[in-house]
């Protein structure tokens, strides 16, 4: 096949590629970062590029307008290049940096500011990796114990751990190794599958630390804490978006791109593996260490991403009845994974519970201590999946209520992640309509963020431009409202302040898509609080969790009905408990132990189950209003 040269611009990038190469792929692979929500399905629009110079063979582009097509519009994941060809990607159409909650970041103002969770303080040190310091008595011919039974004797008068293993590379090294230190020696033990093995022999005294790595693998992000595992310190921490992002917004969507694409999971894995290597790059490289310093990682993600991680099909968890290859994940070796850590070191994974519950929410009661709180809780993760956690010391319900992206932007003409140029909070005169907005980063506003909708909603709907089932007033004549096809929109920015050649507007459509995801997350909540036959007021505490906790208005979830209608001392922001738990686990045997133990004992509601698919139904069109059909239920919001 012919050999053609890519140039993407504004990046000023080149790249050499074969005839037929797939545009949005062949993007990914130069580093050129654009969005596809559907993951290259052709549904979403989002990756629309200008073919500035050259052709491409455009495979399905029904979606553009005559217009667009006549300017050189081309969906990238429907197009193929044919001949040399010079690319524009468009502000919008681009993925730029995200914001990343990493441990330390915190919330003000009239947002949640986060809980300090005191983890370095509750945690009883003993790492999933730890290194002893050993001192052996020296073999005589009436003391004719093999070197290994010598070692081993020595470590149980220091640990109780009745089950030692050793592999054959310790083993080959043992004796040589211990008179050569007089006898003298420092070992590592790694945890596995509920023993530990010898894992590494080192000089006496050595000086040098071992580290670990905390890894939060999110849909949208993520994030890395590297840390001493002598100390117990998080000495550097990393954020980044997840590459996975090119190929589909959500789960589903990078599901699709598996099922769809041939190599199509090899290179989801491979995109996952190599934005967490940059990460310990970059955490190494600060910390001034080398990578085989790096003695153990914990991972924790949701079940698609530690599928993909591990390069295992996720295929299954997207069909009835919804069964993932596997919750208990066992530990597997970096170098089998492509992890740049110590080789042969050991990786784990924290268990999830079904398809849509992974690690990540078990490390999040976890690190929540929720499991073992008196007080009735719920945990809520707002995301693609919308996971939700309601419970005590007593008992788990936990369910997933399939929220979409529209609060990560997708299915919002507009909408997109909370990048830079992204429109975070909105204010508008109630007498002239005229719009005042703030951006991440303060750059010129390209588009609207999530926390950015779910403000635009609330002062949307209490202002009267839109009722509470999310239609414009049709009686209001303004030239902000307008009619377009067959519904009506509203501009938020004119083309002339925006850093888009175009106006940002919010649709009826767009309207509808929020309050179906809103509504999705509330009929969770009333599904699980159903079942156990209690009601909003049982609550005592809500714990909100994740990165897109940081970012929304707590009075403004509660007037469109994202959050139950609860005193505000009643909330509380933890964070990226993902990440915390991880950290957690790294630092404490018994604490990854105790992640497997809240894994068992949380009870799996499956909405989509026939005993309970109707009456989520039922909850789920209830909630899709402003703030809920049911107005009791929002006391405070409606007085």
């Amino acid at each position: 096949m012919a050999g053609y040269t890519v140039s993407f611009l504004p990046n000023e990038i080149e790249i050499n590629c074969d005839s037929g190469t797939n545009l949005l792929e062949l993007a990914a692979d130069a580093g050129v970062e654009i969005k596809a929500v559907c993951g290259g399905a052709g549904s979403c629009g989002k990756c629309q590029v200008i073919v500035k110079e050259g052709k491409v063979n455009k495979l399905d582009q029904g979606i553009l307008s005559p217009d667009k097509l006549e300017q050189g519009y081309v969906l990238a994941c429907k197009a193929e290049v044919i001949s040399d060809v010079v690319i524009e990607v468009p502000p919008e159409s681009r993925l730029s940096k995200h914001q990343i909650l990493l441990d330390d970041d915190m919330g003000d103002g009239e947002y949640l500011t986060e809980e300090d969770l005191n983890i370095d303080d509750r945690v009883e040190l003993s790492p999933l990796y730890q290194r002893l310091e050993l001192e052996l008595n020296e073999p005589s011919l009436v003391d004719n114990a093999s070197d290994l039974e010598r070692l081993y004797t020595e470590i149980n008068r220091d640990r109780n751990l009745p089950d030692l293993k050793t592999p054959l590379p310790v083993l080959k090294e043992l004796a040589s190794h211990l008179r050569e230190y007089d006898w003298e020696t420092g070992v590592s033990l790694a945890a596995v599958n509920g023993n530990y093995e010898v894992a590494e022999l080192s000089a006496p005294d050595d000086e040098n630390s071992d580290y670990g790595i905390a890894v939060d693998i999110g849909t949208t992000t993520l994030a890395l804490n590297l840390v001493d595992l002598s100390t117990g310190k998080t000495v550097a921490m990393e954020g980044a978006y997840n590459k996975q992002a090119n190929y589909g917004d959500d789960v589903i969507g990078r599901i699709n791109f598996v099922k769809e694409n041939d190599g199509g999971l090899e290179r989801l894995h491979q995109s996952i593996i190599k934005s967490i290597n940059e990460l310990i790059e970059n955490a190494a490289t600060k910390q001034g260490i080398e990578h085989s310093d790096i003695k153990t990682a914990v991972f924790a993600g949701n079940t698609t991403m530690a599928h993909l991680f591990l390069g295992i099909d996720p295929n299954n968890i997207r069909l009835d009845p919804y069964i993932p290859t596997l919750n208990f994940i066992p530990p597997v070796r970096a170098n089998e994974l492509g992890i740049n850590i110590k080789e042969e070191s050991w990786v784990y994974c924290l268990p999830g519970v079904a398809s849509f519950v992974g690690g990540d929410i078990t490390s999040g009661v976890l690190a929540t201590e929720l499991s073992k709180q008196d007080k009735i809780t719920l945990f809520i993760d707002i995301g693609t999946n919308g996971e939700l956690v309601l419970g005590n010391q007593d008992w788990l319900m936990t369910c997933s209520c399939s929220a979409g992206p529209a609060f990560e932007g997708g299915g919002i003409e507009y909408g997109m992640r909370a990048m830079t140029g992204a429109i975070e909070l909105f204010d508008i005169d109630e007498e002239t309509y005229e719009m005042k907005y703030s951006t991440i980063d303060d750059a010129p506003p390209i588009g609207v963020c999530g926390s950015g909708l779910i403000n635009l909603i609330a002062i949307l709907n209490e202002v009267g431009i839109i009722n509470r089932s999310g239609k414009f007033d049709s009686e209001l004549e303004h030239e902000r409202l307008r009619d377009r096809d067959y519904e009506k929109e509203f501009v938020l920015v004119p083309k002339e302040e925006a850093g888009i050649d175009k106006d940002i507007v919010i649709t009826e459509n767009d309207i509808k898509n929020l309050l179906r995801s809103k509504g999705a997350i509330y009929a969770g909540i009333r599904m699980m609080l159903r079942n156990m036959s209690l009601t909003e007021d049982f609550i005592e505490q809500v714990l909100v969790a994740g990165g897109f906790g940081n970012y929304i208005n707590l009075d403004d979830a509660k007037k469109i009905g994202l959050l139950p209608d609860l005193p505000a001392d009643k909330f509380k922001f933890v964070g990226n408990t993902s990440l915390k738990g991880a950290k957690i686990s790294l630092l404490s045997k018994d604490a990854f132990d105790r992640v497997e133990e809240i894994a068992k004992k949380m009870t799996y509601l499956e909405l989509s189950a026939e005993d309970q698919s109707q009456d989520f139904m039922d909850e789920f069109v209830s909630a899709q209003f402003i703030p809920h059909t049911d107005l009791s239920l929002f006391p405070s919001v409606t007085e």
